[in-house]
């Protein structure tokens, strides 16, 4: 038996060439590669154009730094016109969407004599131009123009003018409509007018309260405004009265009163669904004020020279005017301490509802400006008597002042407070206008 010989070394097989294989893979992945690489290029080639177009487009078409000159002929120059041209030099432009005028063929001008007669403008005079007819759009504005009505002047006799109202009662809602139509005839407290308004009230139980609008610079305002009150029964209606108030509206200080109308329901005769047209001349306010006077009140200082402290305690009032139709009024004190001639301080009491002889007992503290010798001789003291109202301004109904520079008991009263500190004295003072 042949023994064969192990041999040395590892075993070497042969392996299959794949030479053409590798090479083709790889230049198609590189193709592939450029291809994603060129059409992100693209595309962001693609962004950066629409980015710069929009943003051209925002600024509305500005010309870039990049932005080649747009080559542009020169303007052909024309003469201007003299204003004493045949022509206007000022002329509206037309409007593109209004309709082109026809050409109208001027009139042959005739021509000017060789001899002029005596007295006429010889060819070489120069003559004015006779003026240029006035646009289309021009003379259409002026014939639509509304012309301005022409108000009354005011009356001098001492009249306040009148007022113009509407009455209504309806039945199925127990309503009553009251509608304000005008004023006529205002006085003219000012050169442009004055700014009215209505304010109307139901009495004798004062809850109703409404005004109209504020017309500006007019004598005779126009409102045609309506106002409904509910809950009202017609077994009612005798026992209302309307209370009118015509005042002048003022921005910086307390609107003027014109005047009042009274009107009770009781002498009337309101049908359901009709409307009752009536006219009211307007009265004054103040003339009640003016025969029954402004009334009283009481009032107790007390001087503290240690303290400087002026103790004010302010009592009640009588005898005040009426203020309303009813016979009554709502009134309160306001009270101001001035120190040489300037308002320091402000007080004031409650509101009394619906009386003429109101009785406060309110008592308040003011401090005195401290000085090396403090005295009263630089202080003095203002009271102010107002009728409280919901809807417009409260009205004064009297004033009082009281100091070293007064007059009569109100002067009387301070030097006495001055000649015993720490004393209450209390006086009685007549309001004044």
């Amino acid at each position: 038996m042949k023994i064969l010989a192990p041999r040395d070394g590892p075993d070497i097989a042969p392996i299959e060439s794949a030479g053409e294989w590798h090479s083709a893979t790889f230049w198609i992945l590189v193709l592939g590669a450029a291809a994603v690489v060129a059409s992100i290029i693209a595309a962001f080639g693609c962004w950066v154009a629409r980015r710069r177009a929009a943003l051209a487009h925002k600024l509305g078409g500005k010309r870039g730094p990049d932005k080649a000159l747009v080559f542009q002929p020169p303007r052909r120059a024309t003469a201007v016109r003299s204003p004493g041209s045949a022509t206007h030099y000022l002329r509206k432009s037309p409007s593109p969407t209004a309709t082109a005028p026809q050409p109208v063929a001027s009139p042959p001008q005739p021509q000017p004599p060789n001899n002029p007669p005596s007295g006429a403008n010889s060819p070489h005079t120069p003559t004015a131009p006779e003026p240029a007819p006035l646009s289309k759009e021009l003379a259409d504005a002026n014939a639509t123009e509304k012309p301005k009505p022409i108000e009354p002047e005011p009356a001098t006799d001492g009249k306040l003018g009148d007022l113009h109202f509407k009455l209504r009662y309806e039945n199925e809602k127990s309503a009553l409509v009251v509608s304000v139509v005008s004023c006529q005839g205002l006085p003219g407290r000012e050169p442009t007018g004055p700014d009215p308004y209505v304010k109307l009230q139901l009495l004798p139980d004062k809850q109703h309260k409404v005004k109209t609008r504020v017309v500006r610079k007019t004598r005779c305002p126009v409102y045609d405004e309506d106002f409904t009150f509910y809950g009202i029964a017609p077994h009612q209606l005798s026992a209302i009265t309307l209370h009118f108030v015509v005042l002048s509206f003022d921005r910086y200080s307390r609107d003027e009163i014109i005047g009042e109308v009274v009107s009770p329901l009781s002498t009337l005769q309101l049908h359901s669904g009709e409307a009752m047209a009536l006219c009211r001349e307007i009265q004054p306010r103040s003339l009640k004020m003016r025969s029954v006077g402004r009334g009283e009140v009481l009032v107790s200082l007390c001087w503290q020279p240690a303290a400087a402290r002026l103790t004010v305690v302010l009592l009640k009032a009588r005898n005040l005017p009426k203020m309303d139709v009813t016979g009554l009024a709502d009134p309160y004190v306001k009270m101001y301490l001035l120190y040489n001639g300037q308002r320091i301080a402000k007080k004031k009491t409650h509101v009394k509802k619906r009386t003429l002889n109101p009785v406060f007992n309110e008592s308040f503290v003011f401090e005195v400006p401290a000085a090396p010798n403090v005295t009263l001789d630089h202080v003095s003291l203002e009271l102010l008597v107002l009728d409280w109202d919901r809807v417009t301004k409260n009205e004064v109904i009297g004033r009082l002042e009281l100091g070293a520079e007064g007059a009569g008991s109100a002067r009387h009263h301070w030097r006495e407070v001055q000649a015993a500190p720490r004393r209450q004295i209390a006086d009685w003072h007549k309001l004044k206008e």
